[in-house]
């Protein structure tokens, strides 16, 4: 073999036929209605002669007719962004488009000072180095450093505006379980208040007027003496909003050394997981569903809330 490296993969299109009610339309309401693509992508295609027609270049303001394929280039070789780190990344489900990893506590999504420098895009940028893929990572959307449980990361430019309109459209669907503090008196409800910055510690968040709009839902799912067991879900994504929403109900996550939440011996971290995702992938346009298993620090603590033991 000669140590030489493998060929990279081919370039991916995107394909669109046209049919009887789209004809008359141009290239470009083709390539932002039924293709989905952000007019700012569409810039660098043009760029890149990434537009095709019937397999030729054709310009944006063509009128279209029936039958006429509208192609759009997937791929871009792009830097990784950061170094590549060797580690083991729990693939929770992998293709051509997407990545969704299980994220483990105790480790940033992103390097946020030049000292960080084993963080998971490093080892995000190893998988696709390993795999010789051209790109960088693009995480969906975001988790804390000390929460677990599942992140979306888009392999492509393609993909991540098509899943990031999803997240601001809010049909992907973001699903937490939260150990908090107290006994949660109804079955199910919603924290609404905006969130903005804490006036005294930046690096926190707190319940403000003038804050952004911010609604969590949730439900109880199993009560303990002292504590509840909840899911949530996120209807917007701000920063350490279902933190900042459970300790303004007065019910703060378990673990939360920085919201109220007391630290019980069993658990090192907020007791917060991010158990569900739920879209529509950006290729095949198949609704997707994962989750992610419980921890075992999470299920320690819940464990001992089921089997208290004897008062000392």
């Amino acid at each position: 073999m000669n140590g030489e490296p493998k060929s990279a993969p081919p370039r991916r299109w995107a394909q669109h036929t046209v049919c009887e009610e789209e004809a008359g339309r141009t290239v470009q309401e083709i390539l932002t209605g039924p293709m989905g693509i952000s007019r700012r992508m569409i810039q660098r295609l043009t760029r890149a002669k990434g537009v095709l027609v019937n397999r030729k270049t054709a310009y944006l303001a063509r009128a279209v007719r029936p039958g006429d394929v509208v192609a759009a280039k997937l791929g871009e070789r792009e830097a990784a962004g950061v170094e590549p780190v060797e580690m083991e990344l729990d693939v929770v489900h992998e293709d051509r488009d997407v990545l969704v990893l299980n994220k483990p506590p105790f480790l940033l999504v992103h390097p946020t000072s030049p000292e960080h420098t084993r963080t998971l895009s490093h080892g995000i940028a190893h998988h696709f180095q390993a795999q010789q893929i051209d790109a960088r990572a693009r995480p969906v959307h975001r988790i804390d450093r000390d929460t677990s449980g599942l992140l979306l990361v888009a392999k492509s430019a393609f993909a991540h505006q098509h899943l990031d309109r999803q997240l601001r459209e809010r049909t992907l669907r973001r699903e937490y379980l939260a150990v908090v503090r107290g006994v949660v008196g109804e079955d199910e409800g919603t924290a609404e208040a905006p969130i903005g910055r804490h006036p005294r510690n930046p690096s926190l968040r707190a319940v403000r007027p003038g804050g952004e709009p911010a609604r969590t839902r949730f439900r109880v799912r199993e009560r303990f003496s002292g504590a509840t067991l909840l899911e949530l879900e996120l209807d917007t994504g701000r920063t350490h909003q279902i933190r900042v929403h459970m300790a303004h109900l007065g019910h703060p996550v378990l673990g939360d050394r920085a919201y109220g939440g007391a630290a019980p011996a069993l658990i090192r971290r907020q007791a917060l997981h991010a158990l569900r995702l739920s879209f529509v992938h950006p290729a095949t346009r198949n609704a997707m569903m994962l989750e992610a298993p419980v921890p075992a620090d999470v299920a320690a603590l819940l464990d001992a809330l089921r089997h208290p033991g004897p008062p000392r």
